[in-house]
């Protein structure tokens, strides 16, 4: 113990306090169940992982050992042993340089009258660039995803590789002055004249647009709050209340209709927008709009 009159309370350098917890199986998207172990000794300490599907295996990660009182080297004691090469990829993030350093080789800039002409997607195209509005888009993987216009770290998916691969994608001007509003939209209510030019504001309005070989044009149309990454994938809490509700309404169809089984029971859900419980953001593609149907 420490008396207060020495320093402030407690002065003994500083700590890190890491809770985990290991999830059941079925309920880890990589299957593992895993919980970390920090192991002291004289020269400094030991990150491990223990393993509880090898019946508590403890695999040592790192070494780090003190040099001094300011300092600390860390050794990694292996390889990733659970780096499963032909199911990951490397991920490409952005990188927009600084005042000495240009952006990276995949920055897209405008040309001269304010647009990014359509260029070819591909599964290893790579591409990025800022909206006017200051919002970050790039290629991952034949994915087209947003980026957070700060740090350049993916906040989510736009449009999936299933429907972009093969196509070209673009950004062109969209804003229209309050004559051309009045030839285009006297008709709407609420887009006469200026009001429809004034919804902009001060930013320079702008499309990003997908083409394709049959040449179909299509916008991506971004959200109401300004950001394009589609909110697919709803919090996991919610999608475990949802599978309770359903999992009750056939327990109680079953007793109802007097059925021996409850999967025998019909049930269905209704949401508002989302059509799926799915946790896992994988495609955008709207079978008979942007994508071939699948009848």
């Amino acid at each position: 113990t420490i008396d207060p009159k020495d320093g402030p309370y407690p002065n003994r350098g500083s700590c890190v306090f890491a809770q985990t917890s290991v999830m059941r199986a079925g309920t880890s998207r990589d299957g593992r169940q895993q919980s970390r172990l920090i192991r002291g000794n004289k020269d400094g300490f030991e990150i491990c992982t223990v393993d509880h599907q090898k019946d508590g295996k403890v695999r040592v990660d790192a070494t780090i050992s003190y040099r001094g009182d300011t300092n600390e080297v860390g050794i990694y004691a292996h390889e990733d042993e659970a780096y499963e090469h032909d199911k990951y990829f490397k991920v490409y993030q952005p990188c927009a340089g600084d005042k000495l350093h240009p952006p990276d080789d995949g920055f897209k800039r405008y040309d001269v009258d304010g647009n990014i002409p359509p260029f070819d997607v591909e599964q290893d195209t790579i591409a990025w660039w800022y909206m006017s509005c200051g919002r970050a888009l790039g290629m991952l993987n034949g994915n087209l995803i947003e980026y957070d216009s700060s740090t350049l770290a993916p906040l989510g998916l736009v449009v999936g590789a299933d429907e972009l691969v093969g196509k070209k994608v673009g950004v062109i001007n969209s804003g229209l002055d309050a004559d051309t509003c009045i030839m285009m939209m006297d008709d709407e209510e609420g887009m006469e004249g200026a009001d429809c030019a004034s919804l902009a504001g001060d930013t320079r309005e702008q499309a990003v647009v997908m083409l394709d070989k049959t040449g179909l044009v299509t916008v991506v149309q971004p959200n109401e709050d300004g950001s394009y990454w589609r909110k697919i994938v709803r919090n996991k809490m919610v999608r475990m209340k949802e599978v309770r509700r359903v999992q009750a309404a056939k327990m109680w169809a079953a007793e109802l209709m007097e059925l021996e089984d409850e999967g025998e029971a019909n049930v269905v859900s209704s949401w508002g927008p989302y059509m799926t419980t799915s946790g896992t953001a994988k495609k955008t593609a709207v079978p008979g709009l942007t994508a071939k149907s699948a009848l």
